[in-house]
């Protein structure tokens, strides 16, 4: 067992266990599934990063100059059935069984969508292919292997945006919501088989995806009306967020890394606000 270097530069003493534990992060490229990736990695975890990007091979090799875990990165496209169950032959032939699967992989549509009437019915199939189709794809492909040995984690990146119909991307948001009713009704079927399955919700974190809503706002709006990234988000923070300050990919890592560990071992079919409290049920 390995103390954490996250949590101790941190100045917390939290053992979590996870030393040569066998993870998958899927969207591991960039973003928040990059942050996850190295979250594990600190954790002197074995990460298998599937991306269908190739610059999956640049994030694994800068990651692992980290001297803790190690990465592998290999293209994965997770609409492809064929091509998840490649990738798991070659996870397993390099580290063994996957134990932690931390599902990332999404994409918007591009478009600003408020009101919906500014989308076509021609923009939603990719989105919800990519991000229901791809998270059943995989959930699919692991849970067998979890079920045979009793033991697992899964857990979906999925977003504030699937609680509270933000108009910004329709498709995207319907596709989030479906991803927290589809962890809940695994959680359900794989409990008892000890396999835990929740969900993680990101709130406003400086991502690409998120940059990709303003802009296409900002295509939209006059010269006169148009504004910078920065003052755009800025004043949505200060709207929206009670704490008044952006989530960082880390943060939703940190999240990820503790529910796939024992210290979560009563935590299941849970969705879980990393969102400086925009989302509050009353």
């Amino acid at each position: 067992m390995q103390w954490s270097p996250l949590t101790r530069k941190r100045g917390i003493t939290v053992k979590l266990n996870l030393s040569e534990h066998v993870v998958v992060v899927t969207g591991g490229a960039s973003g928040i599934g990059r942050a996850v990736a190295a979250g594990f990695l600190d954790e002197h975890s074995k990460v298998a990063i599937w991306d269908v990007s190739e610059a999956v091979e640049i994030t694994v090799a800068e990651l692992n100059t980290s001297g803790s875990g190690e990465a592998i990165g290999i293209r994965v496209d997770v609409c492809e059935s064929e091509s998840i169950r490649d990738a798991i032959e070659k996870t397993e032939s390099l580290f063994g069984p996957i134990q932690h699967v931390v599902h990332a992989a999404a994409i918007g549509s591009g478009k600003f969508g408020a009101p919906f009437t500014n989308l076509k019915p021609s923009d939603w199939p990719r989105v919800l292919d990519v991000n229901i189709m791809g998270m059943v794809n995989v959930a699919h492909a692991v849970a067998t292997g979890m079920q045979a040995r009793r033991e697992g984690t899964l857990i979906c990146i999925a977003s504030v945006a699937g609680q509270i119909g933000s108009p910004t991307d329709p498709p995207y948001s319907a596709s989030k919501a479906a991803n927290i009713n589809f962890a809940q009704c695994m959680a359900k079927d794989l409990a008892p088989f000890d396999i835990r399955v929740n969900t993680v919700c990101p709130g406003m974190v400086q991502t690409p995806l998120n940059k990709s809503v303003w802009h296409a706002w900002n295509e939209e709006q006059s010269p006169r009306n148009q504004r910078s990234y920065e003052d755009w988000a800025g004043e949505k923070i200060r709207n929206v967020v009670p704490l008044g300050r952006w989530q960082a990919p880390e943060d939703i890592a940190d999240m990820c890394v503790f529910l796939s560990s024992d210290r979560a071992k009563n935590v299941t079919g849970q969705t879980i606000n990393v969102d400086g409290g925009f989302v509050m049920h009353w």
